[in-house]
C-alpha cells in the first residue's frame, strides 16, 4: 500500500516541477490536500520514505513548495528541532502577502509544539487584519515561551492596566522588568519600577531581589538609585524600620552617600524618639559626623540606644534582667539573683546582651513555668517564631531543643512536639532556611509561595541528589513555569554546569542529562541546554558499575537503564554487568521478553561463583528468585544456597572488623543472618540433609568465629535431637562468650526502664543542680558544685555500664531450653559428694543472680563449671582453698 503512496508523492513533486507552478496555484485548500497525504502516510507508516523522497527532490528542485511542505511537516512530527524549511516556506508567502495562508502555515506549524517564529509571524497577521484579541493571545504565548521577549511583555502589561486587571499587569510589569535588566536598560527599568512601587509598595522581598540583579547585571550606582525609590515610598508610608534597612543597603553601595547618612539619622530620630538617651547617643556614637565610618557609627548607636529603663538584658553569671534605670554615664539593673546592680555605660555595652521582650529567655524568666509549658505545648507556631527570631532569625532544630528541654518540654513531651514543628517548618510558608544551610531556619515577615520556599531550601542544600529531590518537587508543585522564572533557571543551570563538554561523565552529569532530558519534553525551552545525545554521552563513562552504583536515586537508575535499552545496541550484555547494582527484577523481566533466558542463567552462576563481589546479588536471589524455574536451571542447589551463605556470614563478619565498608556489610550480614538463624534456613535443612551434608554445613558455621557462640550452641542442639550420637569432629564446644549477656525479658524490660529513668529525670535534674551551683560564684570553695559534679560521673558512668550490658543482651527464649545438659534457664540437683547432701541451683545470668535463693549466673566460677554438664557427670570445684566433688542428679527447665 505504502509504495502506491510513495509514487503518488513522485508524480506530484514531478508534475510541480514540469507545469512550473506559481505562487498563485497555492491555496489553502491545496495545503489541505497536501495534509490528507501526510495523515495517510502517517498511517501507513511511510513518513519518513517521503521525507527521504523530498529531500532527494530539494536537492536539484529548491524551490519545490511540496517538497519543502512534506519535509518540514514531517520533521516537525519526529520532533527535529531544525525548522528551517518550513520558516523559508512561510517567508515566501509573506513576501508574496499571501496571508490566509501564511496564517494557515503557522498554525500548521503551532500543532507541533510552541514556535516563537510562528507566533511572531501569526501576531504581524493578527496586527495587520486588526484582530485584537487573537493579536494579544498570541502575545501571551510569545512572551511564555521567549525569555527574551520584554517589549512585548511590556505591551501585554498595559493592556491590562487598560482594562483595570492590576494582578495581570503586575505580572507582566515584572516579567518584562527581569528581562530589561538582563538587556541592561535601565531607563526601561527604572518605569517599571516605579510603576511597581505604586501598585505594590510592601513587596520588599521582590524589591530586595530585584535591586541585587541590578546590582550585579548593571551597577551599584543603578541599584542605588533604585533603592531611594523604595526609601522615599517607606517614608510616605510611615514604615521606618524598613526605610532604616533600605538606608542600610544603599550605605553598603557607597559608604560616603551624604543623602543616605543624614536620612538614617532622621530615621533613628524618629523611631527611637522616646528614648531617654536618644541625642546623648547620636553624639557618642558620632553618627552624624562624616569622619566617622557610618557603618561602625550605626552599629554603635544601635548598641547604645538597646539601653533604657523597663529594657531586658542577659549577662552570662547573672542571667536575664531589667534596666531599672539610665543617669549619664551609669545604668542599674535588677537581676533575679542580683537586685539594684550598678555599672557604667561602657561596662553594660561590652558585658550585656540586650533582649528584645518576647526573647524566650525573657518568656523563661518572666511567664510562670505552668503558662509557658502549656503557650508552647498548644502553639508550636508560635513558640518557633519566638525561639528563631529570639537568635537572629537564624535558629537550628538543635538549638530550638535546647532552648526547650527539660527546662519547658521533657524528653518525652519533645519527641511528639518534635513532630509537630518539622511539618511547621516544612510546611508553614512563613518558614524560610539560611541560604548557607538547609538545616538552620528562619521566619519571614510575609508569606513565602512554594517556588520561593523551595527555591530557598534549593539554594540551602549543598548535597546534589537533595537538590534533584527539590527541583522534582518544585516542578511537581508548581502548575505553570515560564522561561523567564528566575528561580526555575537557577535551578536548571545548576544542573546545566555538570553537562559542559569540559566536564567529566560521572553520576553528576548522568543525572543532569536524564532530568534535562525528560523536563524538556514539558519545558522545551530548556532542550538547547542539551548539547549531547545519550549514546555520545555513555561512550565517555569510564568505570560503568561504579557510576551505577553512584546513582543514589531510584527514578535516575530507571531513566538510565530505559535509556541503555533504546539507544545502546549491545544493552543486554550492559544489564547483565550492571544487574549485581541494580538488583531490580525490570532487569531479568527485560532480558525474559528478550528471549535471553541463557544470560540470565549465566547471571545466576556468575553472581554464586563470585560471592564475593555479588554479595547482595545472592541474597537478593535467594529472596526473590530462588523458586523461579530459571532459578532451577541455573543448577544452584539448596546446600550450595547455604554454603554460599555462609561464607557471606563469615565474610562480613571479618570486614566489619576490619572497618572495611561497615555500613554495607552490617546490613548484609543481618540480612544474611536473618536468612539463616531466624527464619530457620539452617534448621529446616538439618531436618532433610544426611549425616556428611550436616558435617560439612556446621564445619563451616564453627568457623565463622563472630557468630554468637548461643546459635551455634542452638545449632548443635537441634543436630543431636536429630542425631543423638552424631559427632563433632574437630570442634570443642565453647561457653558462652563474654560479650554476649543472655537475659530473661522481665529483666531486660526493667533495665530499659531504668537507663530511661536516668536519662530522662535524673541526669536533667544533676543538670540543673550544677547550673544552680554555678550561679553561686567561686567554684573553688563551692561544695554544691563538687557534690553535683561527682554525681554527675557516677551517672555518666551508670549510663555507659548500662547501654553496653543492654547493647550486649541477647533474650532468652524458654521454648529453646535444653534439659539434656546444664544450660541457661535450667534448674540443676547436684550431688555434693563431700558433704553426702543435694544442693538445688537454677542457672540464669548477671541479672537475675540471687546466690541466697540459689539462683547463680551462668558467667559466675561455679555457674561455669556447671556449663554443658550432663546427668551422671562428676567435676570438682575448688573454693576457698578446698575442693568439693560434685555429681549432677537431676536437669530440669525452670519455671
Amino acid at each position: 500500500m505504502s509504495e502506491t503512496l510513495l509514487k503518488d508523492v513522485q508524480n506530484m513533486l514531478n508534475e510541480e516541477k514540469f507545469t512550473r507552478a506559481t505562487l498563485s496555484n497555492y491555496s489553502i485548500d491545496r495545503f489541505k490536500e497536501l495534509d490528507l497525504v501526510l495523515e495517510q502516510a502517517k498511517k501507513e507508516r511511510a513518513c519518513s520514505d517521503i521525507k527521504s523522497i523530498c529531500d532527494d527532490h530539494l536537492g536539484h528542485s529548491k524551490n519545490s513548495i511540496i517538497a519543502v511542505y512534506f519535509s518540514g511537516m514531517i520533521a516537525l512530527s519526529q520532533q527535529t528541532i531544525d525548522d528551517a524549511a518550513l520558516v523559508s516556506l512561510v517567508g515566501i508567502f509573506v513576501d508574496n502577502h499571501k496571508w490566509n495562508i501564511v496564517k494557515y502555515l503557522c498554525e500548521r506549524i503551532l500543532e507541533y509544539g510552541e514556535s516563537r517564529f510562528a507566533l511572531r509571524t501569526l501576531a504581524e497577521c493578527y496586527k495587520n487584519d486588526n484582530e485584537e484579541e487573537k493579536l494579544f493571545d498570541a502575545w501571551k504565548r510569545l512572551v511564555k515561551i521567549d525569555p527574551d521577549e520584554a517589549d512585548i511583555a511590556k505591551l501585554l502589561a498595559e493592556q491590562a492596566e487598560k482594562l483595570c486587571n492590576i494582578d495581570e499587569a503586575t505580572d507582566y510589569f515584572k516579567k518584562s522588568l527581569h528581562r530589561y535588566i538582563n538587556k541592561q536598560l535601565f531607563t526601561n527599568v527604572r518605569e517599571i519600577w516605579l510603576k511597581l512601587i505604586d501598585y505594590h509598595p510592601d513587596d520588599m522581598d521582590f524589591f530586595l531581589s530585584v535591586q541585587n540583579k541590578v546590582a550585579k547585571n548593571i551597577s551599584v550606582d543603578k541599584a542605588a538609585a533604585l533603592l531611594t525609590d523604595v526609601y522615599n515610598s517607606c517614608r510616605k508610608r510611615g514604615d521606618i524600620n524598613m526605610a532604616i534597612t533600605i538606608l542600610k543597603l544603599i550605605l553598603n553601595y557607597d559608604e560616603r552617600d551624604s543623602f543616605a547618612r543624614k536620612e538614617i539619622t532622621e530615621c533613628f530620630r524618629q523611631k527611637c524618639a522616646q528614648h531617654s538617651q536618644l541625642e546623648e547617643y547620636i553624639r557618642i556614637s558620632n553618627l552624624t559626623q562624616n569622619w566617622r565610618n557610618v557603618h561602625e557609627a550605626i552599629q554603635d548607636f544601635e548598641k547604645h540606644i538597646a539601653f533604657d529603663k523597663g529594657n531586658f538584658v542577659f549577662h552570662r553569671t547573672w542571667g536575664v534582667g531589667r534596666i531599672a534605670k539610665v543617669e549619664g554615664d551609669d545604668i542599674v539593673v535588677d537581676f533575679a539573683k542580683k537586685r539594684s546592680h550598678s555599672m557604667s555605660l561602657k561596662m553594660a555595652v561590652d558585658a550585656l546582651q540586650t533582649l528584645e521582650k518576647n526573647h524566650i529567655w525573657v518568656l523563661k524568666a518572666t511567664m510562670s513555668k505552668e503558662k509557658l509549658h502549656e503557650k508552647v505545648k498548644t502553639d508550636p507556631e508560635w513558640a518557633l517564631k519566638t525561639i528563631i527570631k529570639s537568635f537572629d532569625n537564624l535558629c537550628d532544630v538543635k538549638h530550638i531543643k535546647s532552648e526547650l528541654v527539660p527546662f519547658v518540654l521533657s524528653q518525652g513531651e519533645w519527641t511528639a512536639w518534635n513532630t509537630k514543628a518539622h511539618a511547621i517548618l516544612k510546611g508553614n510558608s512563613l518558614f524560610g532556611v539560611s541560604p548557607d544551610n538547609i538545616n538552620v531556619y528562619t521566619v519571614r515577615e510575609r508569606s513565602l509561595s512554594m517556588d520561593e520556599k523551595l527555591y530557598g531550601e534549593f539554594k540551602a542544600e549543598k548535597k546534589f541528589f537533595n537538590r534533584l529531590s527539590l527541583i522534582r518537587e518544585f516542578v511537581n508543585g508548581i502548575k505553570s513555569i515560564e522561561p523567564d522564572s528566575e528561580h526555575f533557571n537557577e535551578m536548571i543551570s545548576f544542573f546545566a554546569g555538570y553537562l559542559k563538554p569540559n566536564m567529566p561523565v560521572n553520576e553528576y552529569a548522568v543525572t543532569s542529562y536524564l532530568l534535562l532530558k525528560n523536563l524538556a519534553a514539558s519545558y522545551p525551552f530548556i532542550s538547547p541546554l542539551l548539547n549531547l545525545n545519550f549514546p555520545g554521552l555513555f561512550e565517555r563513562i569510564d568505570n560503568l558499575p561504579d557510576l551505577f552504583q553512584n546513582l543514589k536515586d531510584e527514578t535516575t537508575k530507571k531513566d538510565f537503564l530505559d535509556q541503555i535499552k533504546l539507544f545502546i545496541p549491545a544493552w543486554q550484555d550492559i544489564y547483565v554487568s550492571l544487574f549485581p547494582y541494580a538488583l531490580t527484577v525490570t532487569i531479568i523481566n527485560e532480558l525474559k521478553q528478550d528471549g535471553s533466558e541463557d544470560k540470565i542463567i549465566s547471571m545466576i552462576r556468575g553472581c554464586f561463583e563470585n560471592y564475593r563481589d555479588n554479595r547482595e546479588a545472592v541474597v537478593w536471589f535467594y529472596r526473590n528468585f530462588h523458586e523461579d524455574s530459571l532459578f532451577s536451571k541455573a543448577g544452584i542447589s539448596e546446600e550450595k544456597i547455604i554454603i554460599t551463605l555462609v561464607y557471606i556470614l563469615e565474610l562480613t563478619y571479618r570486614e566489619i572488623d576490619n572497618r572495611r565498608d561497615t555500613t554495607d556489610n552490617k546490613k548484609i550480614n543481618r540480612q544474611v543472618y536473618a536468612i539463616l538463624f531466624k527464619e530457620n534456613l539452617l534448621d529446616d535443612y538439618i531436618e532433610s540433609a544426611s549425616r556428611e551434608t550436616i558435617v560439612r554445613v556446621y564445619t563451616l558455621v564453627e568457623d565463622v568465629k563472630d557468630l554468637d557462640p548461643a546459635d551455634k550452641l542452638k545449632l548443635k542442639n537441634h543436630i543431636l535431637d536429630k542425631y543423638p550420637d552424631f559427632k563433632f569432629f574437630g570442634t570443642v564446644e565453647k561457653d558462652i562468650v563474654s560479650r554476649t549477656l543472655i537475659v530473661t525479658v522481665a529483666k531486660y524490660e526493667e533495665k530499659q526502664k531504668q537507663l530511661e529513668r536516668i536519662m530522662t529525670e535524673d541526669i536533667p535534674a544533676n543538670s540543673k543542680e550544677i547550673a544552680f551551683a554555678l550561679s553561686l560564684g567561686d567554684l573553688r570553695e563551692n561544695a554544691e558544685y563538687k557534690a553535683a559534679k561527682e554525681k554527675q560521673e557516677i551517672l555518666n558512668s551508670t549510663v555507659a555500664k548500662l547501654k553496653n550490658e543492654i547493647e550486649r543482651a541477647q533474650l532468652f527464649d524458654p521454648s529453646t531450653v535444653n534439659i539434656s545438659r546444664v544450660s541457661f534457664g535450667t534448674v540443676v540437683t547436684l550431688a555434693n559428694e563431700s558433704k553426702g547432701a543435694d544442693e538445688v541451683y537454677t542457672i540464669l545470668g548477671p541479672w537475675e543472680s540471687d546466690p541466697d535463693n540459689k539462683v547463680i549466673s551462668y558467667l559466675s566460677p561455679f555457674g561455669n563449671s556447671l556449663m554443658n554438664k550432663r546427668i551422671g557427670e562428676k567435676f570438682d570445684f575448688v573454693i576457698n582453698d578446698e575442693t568439693a566433688t560434685y555429681m549432677v542428679k537431676e536437669i530440669s527447665a525452670a519455671k
